[in-house]
C-alpha cells in the first residue's frame, strides 16, 4: 500500500472514529458540528483568496493530479498510481515555494489586526467614499500630467495583490493626493521611472517595474508605458492610467484592452465603474447619480 492511500485510509479511520464516539456521547454532536462549519469556512475563504489570485490555475491543476492519483489507485493503474504518488509526496516542498509569498501573508496576518480582515471582520465603512475621494485625485493628477505632458504610469490594485509588483519599486504607503501623485513623476527625480501603485486607499509604491506585453498586434506603436499598462491588466485585474509624455493623452488599460484618449471626465466615470460599483454595489440610485453627473457634464 503507498503512501498516499495509506493517509486516506488513516484519514477515514478517524472520522470513523469520530462518527463511533458521536453515536456514544450525542453531546459530542455538537462538538462535531462546530468541526465541520469551522473548516468548511476555512476551506471557503481560501478558495475565495486563491480564486482571486495568480495561483489559482496551479490550484485547479493540483486538484486534478489529487483526482486521477486517486482513480489510478482505485483502477489498479500500478505505474501510473507509483509516479504520481511519489510526486504528490515530494510535491509539497514544491508547493511551499510556490507559495512561500502566500503563505508569508497568511503567517504575517495572524500576528497583525488584519486577521479581523481576512475573515470579513471590522472592514471600514466609509470605504466605498474613501475610494470615491482617491479616483477623484487620480483623475486630477492626470490631467494635471497630461496639461504638462509629464508621462506617468498609476496601477490601482483591485482584488488581485500587488505585492510582488510593489517589492520591485519603493514602499511609500502614503495617503493619495493629486500633489504627490504630480511630484513622483516630475522627470530626472529619483523615482519618476515606473509605475506607483495605489493599494488599500494608499500609494503603496512607486518606481516599480511591470511586466511588458508581448502581444505584436497591439503595441504598434506604443511606448514602454502602454505595454506595462497592458502587460499588468492582463496578469492581474488591476487597473492602470497611462499619460503620455510625447502626446499628453491619457489612456487607460483594463483586460488587457487598451482605451486611449480619454477626458477627465471619461477617465473618472470608468474608475467609478470598476473600483466602486462593481465592488460596492450596482443599485438604481448609485446609476442615477452616475446619469445625473454625465448629463450635468453634457450641458457644461
Amino acid at each position: 500500500m503507498d503512501v498516499f492511500s495509506l493517509n486516506i485510509n488513516d484519514f477515514w479511520t478517524s472520522i470513523t472514529g469520530y462518527i463511533t464516539d458521536i453515536s456514544a456521547n450525542p453531546l459530542k454532536l455538537i462538538i462535531f458540528i462546530l468541526d465541520v462549519l469551522i473548516v468548511g469556512y476555512i476551506g471557503y475563504k481560501f478558495v475565495k483568496s486563491a480564486r482571486n489570485s495568480r495561483v489559482w490555475q496551479l490550484l485547479r491543476g493540483i486538484v486534478l493530479i489529487i483526482i486521477v492519483t486517486i482513480l489510478s489507485g482505485i483502477f489498479e493503474f500500478r505505474i501510473l498510481n507509483w509516479f504520481l504518488t511519489i510526486f504528490m509526496t515530494y510535491g509539497v516542498i514544491a508547493l511551499i515555494v510556490i507559495f512561500q509569498p502566500e503563505l508569508r501573508r497568511m503567517l504575517e496576518q495572524l500576528g497583525t489586526n488584519k486577521f479581523t480582515k481576512f475573515f470579513g471582520i471590522g472592514l471600514e465603512k466609509n470605504l466605498e467614499t474613501k475610494t470615491k475621494e482617491d479616483i477623484y485625485k487620480v483623475c486630477i493628477a492626470a490631467k494635471e500630467l497630461s496639461n504638462s505632458r509629464t508621462g506617468g504610469l498609476i496601477v490601482l490594485e483591485r482584488d488581485i495583490q500587488l505585492n510582488d509588483i510593489m517589492d520591485t519599486g519603493v514602499r511609500i504607503d502614503a495617503d493619495v493626493s493629486p500633489q504627490l501623485i504630480v511630484n513622483l513623476f516630475v522627470p530626472k527625480t529619483p523615482l519618476h521611472d515606473g509605475a506607483i501603485i495605489i493599494s488599500k486607499n494608499k500609494i503603496a509604491a512607486a518606481a516599480c517595474i511591470l511586466p511588458l506585453s508581448d502581444d505584436k498586434q497591439v503595441i504598434k506603436g506604443l511606448g514602454t508605458r502602454h505595454r506595462a499598462a497592458l502587460g499588468i491588466s492582463r496578469e492581474t485585474d488591476a487597473i492602470a492610467v497611462v499619460i503620455s509624455e510625447e502626446t499628453g493623452k491619457i489612456s487607460i488599460a483594463k483586460d488587457g484592452i487598451l482605451i486611449a484618449d480619454l477626458k477627465e471626465e471619461a477617465l473618472k466615470n470608468i474608475l467609478i465603474k470598476n473600483l466602486v460599483i462593481k465592488r460596492f454595489g450596482n443599485d438604481e440610485k448609485k446609476k442615477r447619480i452616475n446619469i445625473t453627473g454625465l448629463k450635468k457634464n453634457k450641458e457644461k
